[in-house]
C-alpha cells in the first residue's frame, strides 16, 4: 500500500542536502524579500546555515538513525546560524528527530507526528500564531495537510504534495498581513505588501522533502 511508505536516514540526508541546495540557488531572493521587512540576512544566514549541516552529515556515520540525524542538524542549525532562523528551525529538526525515535525508517504517519512537533517547538519558541506573518504561516497549513492526508490512506509523497501546495499558499497569504512578530513587526503598516522570507524559505524546505521522499529507492 502507498501509504505505508517507510523513510529513512538515506532520504533524510537527501532533504537536508536539498534545502542547502535551495538555500544556495535562492539565497539572494531570500535577501531580498528580507531587505524589504528585516534585516537583509535571512538568505545568506539560511544558506550558511545548510551549507554547516551538510557538513555535519558528512561527519556522521551511514548507520545513523534518520532521528539521530535531525537532532544533530538542527543543533548545527542553532550553532551556526544567526538572527531568529537558526534556533527556530533548530528546534523544529531537533523536535521532529526526537519524535522519530531511534528506528532505522518511519512511515507517512511518523513523519506527520514530527513535523507536529517541530510545528510546535516553533510556535513555543518564536511564540508566533498563523496571521503573524511568519514562517508559521507556512508550516501550519502545511502540516495541517500532510496529516489530512496520511490519516486519510494517502502515501508520504503524496501527502506532501499536498503539504507543500498549502505551505505554497501560506507564503503567498502573507503578503497582506502586517507583521505583528520579529524584526518586520517593528515596521507596522510598512510591513504590509511584503512576502514574509522565512514563510518563503519554509516552503522551499518543503518542496526539498517532497522531492526527497519521491525520489526515495
Amino acid at each position: 500500500m502507498g501509504g505505508l511508505t517507510r523513510v529513512d536516514s538515506a532520504t533524510m540526508a537527501r532533504w537536508l542536502e536539498g534545502s542547502a541546495v535551495a538555500m544556495r540557488e535562492q539565497r539572494d531572493y531570500l535577501t531580498q524579500l528580507d531587505a524589504a521587512i528585516g534585516d537583509a540576512d535571512h538568505g545568506t544566514n539560511m544558506d550558511r546555515g545548510f551549507a554547516s549541516v551538510v557538513t555535519k552529515l558528512e561527519e556522521l556515520d551511514d548507520s545513523t538513525p534518520p532521528g539521530k540525524l535531525l537532532v544533530a542538524a538542527g543543533s548545527t542549525l542553532v550553532s551556526t546560524v544567526g538572527g531568529a532562523s537558526g534556533p527556530l528551525w533548530g528546534t523544529a529538526l531537533r523536535r521532529a528527530g526526537r519524535s522519530i525515535g531511534d528506528g532505522e525508517s518511519f512511515d507517512g504517519a511518523a513523519l506527520a507526528t514530527a513535523l507536529e512537533a517541530a510545528l510546535d517547538g516553533v510556535v513555543k519558541l518564536g511564540a508566533a500564531r498563523p496571521g503573524d506573518k511568519t514562517m508559521v504561516d507556512a508550516l501550519e497549513p502545511a502540516v495541517r495537510a500532510l496529516r489530512e492526508r496520511v490519516d486519510g490512506g494517502a502515501s508520504a509523497a503524496d501527502a506532501l504534495v499536498a503539504a507543500r501546495e498549502a505551505a505554497e499558499d501560506g507564503m503567498h497569504a502573507t503578503v497582506p498581513l502586517q507583521a505583528s512578530k520579529g524584526r518586520a513587526s517593528y515596521l507596522g503598516e510598512r510591513s504590509i505588501g511584503h512576502q514574509d522570507p522565512g514563510a518563503t524559505s519554509t516552503v522551499f524546505i518543503l518542496r526539498a522533502l517532497e522531492q526527497a521522499v519521491r525520489e526515495r529507492p
